[in-house]
């Protein structure tokens, strides 16, 4: 059954489309492939049951034979003697073996390749799979999870769906694929996690396809690559004693031997330290520095660590009614407004978006759904970045008066015209989707964008979905996390009044944990403002 299930998997990866390559950044749109692959199952089930049909027949019409045979055998001329078995041989061998050779040769599997052939396209493709593991890894680092509880999918902030609670564990062969991933890339502190976690797993006696001598060869050169001989060459003997042929493993124990001997001589010290026999964790090695300055101050906010909320800063927060500015359509039902922040000032709305209306934009946005992209900051042209993993559409007022209500009650609730804003922006994140830290606003003059309607001034961000763990809106500048809730929008200011942006808005939507996280954004431009929001008369007014 095993080897069944290999040639399968080998079967799906080969029909998989080269044009996707999108699918695991959008978890709205992979809910899909679970409908898809439960047809598959469903496809597969019949073709077994029709195996077993055809095998039966086979059975039985073996089993018929057996026994005409036994007796026929035992008096050939004496069973022929009797013309009716005479006739019946020359029908059988004329007749019968023909209509049962053209039963073995009937295929029960062409409804289930034809049923194949009809999703193949929709198949997530080694991208995808490269995607989704680094969303792991990613993961991993922004919440501080070990391997241990990752492979065993004890996630924080898991809830229960209609009575049941969805874990889902990392074999050790999913491991040994994610340490090599990494291994590929160049990343051996993630390669040592993960080949350990494997390694772990398949010393506790859990059975599996990838070979402990696979595992100890990627992981002993990994720890090389960390720093740390005494380690290696240990993984090292325990490879060469495993497999004494192995073509790599005697020759890297002579020179990692070799190379610790000349460490101790340069040290002074005559003697090896004993290999540290405690497991690999996060912290056993140092992670590796990125291109992201704020990195650590970035993933604490997503923790919820850092946060400089204030006993003083938390006095001059408040919570209001706004009619803005006596609209008509706010005077009866007035929006909940609280304070989120005092400076820069973000306030959330509370009851933004009804669940009806969530429900009717995600529906107009699914079909919608592309890559997010972001601006070169150099040559000015929009593409995929790996910081911002997640899908969008872009939705019109005309498009439902759904999408005309929500973007004239922004309007109202803002004080703002929306006739220069962008359209409303629907964004679905997927796998560990993120957006790490940015600007809303455009820090490029020559920007042509920006010569009809100005610069982003404002942004008006609605959270369409809650999420379970993860997904808050972070600010590291000044050390503010919001967090997702349903139906509620939060709003902030780009630039001043002056124009000139504020750089304090840097921010980045945290990795998704747990959940699915679906938001939709307003930019509202500074054309058409000029009454709503006057000028200041310095720079950062």
């Amino acid at each position: 059954m095993a080897t069944f299930l290999v040639f399968t998997l080998l079967t799906l990866s080969s029909f998989s489309s080269p044009t996707q390559a999108e699918i695991f950044t959008s978890i709205g749109q992979m809910t899909d492939l679970i409908f898809t692959e439960r047809e598959l199952v469903q496809s597969l089930k019949e073709y077994i049951e029709a195996e077993e049909m055809k095998l039966e027949a086979v059975k039985s019409w073996a089993n018929k034979l057996d026994m005409l045979t036994r007796v026929s055998t035992l008096d050939p001329e004496g069973f022929l003697a009797h013309p009716v078995n005479a006739y019946k041989l020359m029908k059988r061998l004329n007749t019968e073996w023909s209509e049962l050779e053209s039963l073995v040769l009937q295929d029960p599997s062409d409804g289930f390749i034809s049923n194949m052939s009809v999703h193949r396209q929709y198949f997530p493709d080694e991208e995808d799979e490269k995607g989704a593991a680094k969303a792991l890894i990613r993961l991993q680092d922004t919440y501080k999870l070990d391997s241990e509880s990752f492979s065993k999918g004890k996630l924080p902030g898991q809830r229960q769906y209609s009575g049941v609670r969805y874990n889902a564990e990392l074999t050790v062969d999913d491991c040994f694929d994610m340490g090599k991933l990494a291994y590929n890339e160049n990343d051996y502190y993630h390669s040592v996690l993960w080949m350990q976690q494997a390694l772990r797993q398949m010393d506790s006696g859990e059975d599996a396809k990838t070979p402990k001598a696979d595992i100890l060869d990627y992981l002993s050169y990994s720890v090389y690559q960390m720093g740390d001989l005494p380690r290696a060459i240990e993984l090292t003997r325990r490879l060469v004693a495993i497999d004494p042929s192995h073509q790599r493993a005697g020759a890297n124990l002579h020179y990692f031997e070799r190379l610790l001997s000349k460490e101790l001589r340069d040290r002074g010290q005559g003697q090896q330290e004993p290999a540290d026999e405690k497991p690999i964790q996060l912290d056993t090695y140092e992670r590796p520095k990125d291109y992201l300055p704020e990195r650590e101050v970035y993933e604490a906010l997503c923790r919820g660590e850092g946060v400089k909320m204030t006993e003083k800063r938390r006095s001059r927060l408040f919570c209001r009614y706004q009619d803005g500015s006596r609209s008509p359509r706010l005077l009866l039902k007035p929006m909940k407004e609280e304070d989120e922040w005092d400076s820069p000032h973000i306030v959330r709305f509370l009851e933004a978006l009804s669940d009806e209306e969530i429900e009717k934009i995600k529906e107009l946005a699914k079909p919608k759904l592309a890559r997010a992209t972001v601006r070169d900051p150099k040559t000015g042209v929009l593409t995929v970045a790996n910081y911002r993993v997640s899908k969008s559409a872009w939705l019109e007022g005309e498009d439902d008066p759904v999408i005309a209500r929500v973007n004239q009650r922004i309007e109202d609730v803002t004080g703002l015209t929306v006739d220069t804003a962008e359209l409303l922006q629907v964004a679905n994140y997927g796998v560990g989707g993120q957006y790490e830290p940015h600007y809303d606003f455009s820090r490029r003059p020559f920007d042509s964008n920006l010569k009809v309607d100005g610069n982003r001034l404002a942004t008006y961000l609605n959270y369409m979905s809650d999420v379970e763990a993860g997904g808050a809106t972070v600010f590291p500048d000044f050390g503010a996390a919001i967090w997702p809730r349903k139906g509620t929008a939060v709003f902030w200011y780009n630039l001043f009044k002056s124009g000139e942006g504020d750089y304090r808005t840097r921010h980045a939507a945290c990795p998704v944990l747990v959940g699915s996280k679906w938001v939709s954004n307003k930019w509202i431009h500074e054309r058409g403002q000029e009454f709503r929001r006057p000028c200041g008369l310095t720079e950062v007014d």
